[in-house]
């Protein structure tokens, strides 16, 4: 018989878990060479057992990293024999279709020892600004894209290989950066490594095995009670993804069956893997599907192994959602981000207070710049930028929001302070958000600029840019109308928002992300809500007429009562 646990130690042990990543995931945030990883957080920390079973991940982690990692982990630890894991290994790996999706996503992992028994392994997964190759969505293979790294040994019983380091090293823009934001994914480890010990020291554990089951077990219940309170049923729902640089529109078809207390989400029929790099490897279509259907059906239930065993996902190989190595993977999340999105607008019938409305956020705008500063030294820097978040049945959207994603915005100080750029302008696009009952979020310019003074960078700067949206925008749900599109400027006229673009000192982009869509019909807005949308320069007098029916005086800011009810009614008529 194996060991039980009383609910209240149980919840204990179960918090000190979490709270052991969270403290390996704050040390990369005082460790990490680049800001994507310091500020943006893109990245995520995880602990499993010794059989690979996730058991407790960041609080603030990446869903896309998260949820490929549960699946990922569980093989690449048997790709080296049980008996070969010695005290102090680290394996690195960055195969795409083992983990998250693209080469940029390195994945660490160390196994964890215990009176000489190996008892658990802990990971992290960082999204690196640089792994070379060409950095740009249109590349056709993943060979073009960069440094292929698959399972080997970063440290053998506490050796460095250096072999592996040079490698690596020799294969990218900025070797200082990305070799040191690999050792602060090693120490990630050893912070996680150290605690669990000291944890089971403390606690009189010889293993992990019987509390990993316990938590699993339990997790799986709450999972499977939240699934069962939605209706049986087959939910489909088609939608359309534009092609990077007006290429053809990519069709995913799907259909989420609820059958008691299992799911399963079916892509079959959705469009075959493109020549470019929106391809989605399965573990990453996986992620964001279950994202979904986790956040729809309860918040708050632990996320390990447990509550991933009642989702399932089948999608045929050779498909966009579950591409074929070698495809080109580079920009995935241009389609993968879409998943969540709609597995949400299939279940809108059947749940419609439990989902958002799409988001501008949907794909994460993702920037790389790069080229040489003025005396010839080689940089190179990432950001991330969101965009309205989708209303709900209860609130408006988020502003500025990377969804699903759950990035976080780089601060303009920082974006400064690792370029020779300048930020001109950073703000909110008034009426961006889409109207409805609940507005959708506001989208947000940022204006760029070649500096063109002493201290200009040699040109070219090269611009690489992952997004979407700047063809269709995020629809509203239930009467809600859609949000803004996204937009690129290159000195105010119209960019290619795919490939490379090259910019010259004194050259100025502006970049445009979009809002989110509406929740329900605008006409039913609280008209104090749209006064205050006014004011705050959320929306402007002029839509606020015409999208909500409410006539505001744009100096006073006071309500015509009046004028909204004729026109609300006469609208209506």
């Amino acid at each position: 018989m194996g060991r039980k646990f009383d609910p209240i130690t149980l919840e204990i042990l179960w918090r000190r878990l979490i709270s052991i990543v969270d403290e390996a995931d704050a040390s990369v945030a005082r460790t990490a060479f680049s800001s994507l990883l310091r500020d943006a957080h893109d990245y995520t920390c995880m602990f499993t057992d010794r059989y690979g079973r996730e058991l407790a991940q960041g609080t603030f982690c990446t869903p896309g990293q998260a949820g490929a990692m549960a699946l990922g982990v569980k093989k690449i630890i048997h790709h080296f024999p049980s008996e070969e894991y010695r005290p102090g290994d680290v394996i690195i790996v960055n195969d795409p279709w083992l983990l998250a999706g693209h080469l940029n996503d390195i994945c660490v992992l160390s196994p964890i020892f215990y009176k000489g028994e190996l008892v658990a392994f802990t990971a992290c997964v960082f999204h690196h600004s640089d792994i070379g190759g060409r950095v740009s969505s249109d590349n056709r293979e993943v060979h073009e894209e960069g440094l292929f790294i698959p399972p080997i040994k970063l440290y053998e019983a506490g050796k460095l290989n250096e072999a592996v380091t040079e490698m690596i090293r020799w294969n990218v823009r900025t070797p200082e950066q990305v070799i040191g934001d690999i050792r602060s994914q090693v120490a990630a480890n050893h912070v996680c490594s150290e605690k669990i010990v000291e944890m089971m020291k403390e606690e009189g554990l010889e293993d992990l095995d019987d509390l990993a089951s316990e938590i699993i077990s339990r997790t799986e219940d709450s999972m499977r009670r939240a699934i069962s309170k939605i209706p049986d049923g087959v939910y489909p729902y088609e939608g359309l993804i534009e092609g990077a640089g007006g290429r053809e529109d990519i069709t995913i078809r799907l259909k989420v069956e609820v059958k008691g207390s299992d799911i399963n989400v079916d892509f079959t029929g959705t469009s075959p893997q493109v020549n470019w790099g929106g391809n989605v490897v399965y573990n990453f279509t996986y992620a964001y599907v279950f994202m979904a259907i986790k956040s729809a059906m309860d918040p708050d239930i632990p996320i390990n192994e447990g509550s991933t065993r009642p989702v399932k996902v089948t999608a045929p190989e050779g498909t966009v959602v579950n591409c074929k190595f070698p495809a080109a993977v580079a920009a995935r999340m241009q389609i993968g981000h879409f998943m969540t999105e709609m597995v949400f607008r299939a279940l809108a019938e059947a749940i419609p207070d439990r989902v958002i409305a799409p988001c501008g956020g949907t794909p994460a705008q993702t920037n790389i710049f790069y080229g040489r500063r003025h005396d010839g030294s080689p940089w190179l820097t990432m950001i991330i930028r969101g965009g309205g978040m989708g209303a709900s049945s209860k609130q408006d959207g988020h502003h500025c929001a990377i969804f699903p994603a759950n990035g976080a915005n780089t601060p303009v100080e920082i974006f400064e302070s690792d370029t020779p750029l300048l930020v001109l302008e950073r703000k909110l696009i008034t009426d961006s958000g889409g109207p409805g009952r609940m507005r959708g979020g506001l989208g947000r310019t940022m204006v760029i600029k070649v500096p063109d003074d002493e201290y200009a960078p040699q040109p070219p700067v090269t611009v690489a840019i992952q997004a979407g949206r700047y063809k269709y925008p995020p629809e509203g749900l239930f009467g809600g109308r859609p949000g803004a599109r996204a937009q690129f400027l290159v000195n105010g006229e119209p960019g290619d928002p795919s490939g490379l673009t090259f910019c010259n000192p004194g050259d100025v982009m502006a970049f445009h992300s979009a809002g989110g869509g509406g929740y329900g019909d605008p006409f039913e807005r609280d008209p104090e809500m749209v006064r205050r949308d006014v004011i705050y320069g959320y929306v402007s007098p002029e839509r606020a007429r015409e999208d909500y029916g409410v006539v505001i005086d744009p100096k006073t800011y006071e309500i015509d009562y009046e004028a909204t009810e004729r026109l609300r009614r006469g609208r209506r008529g």
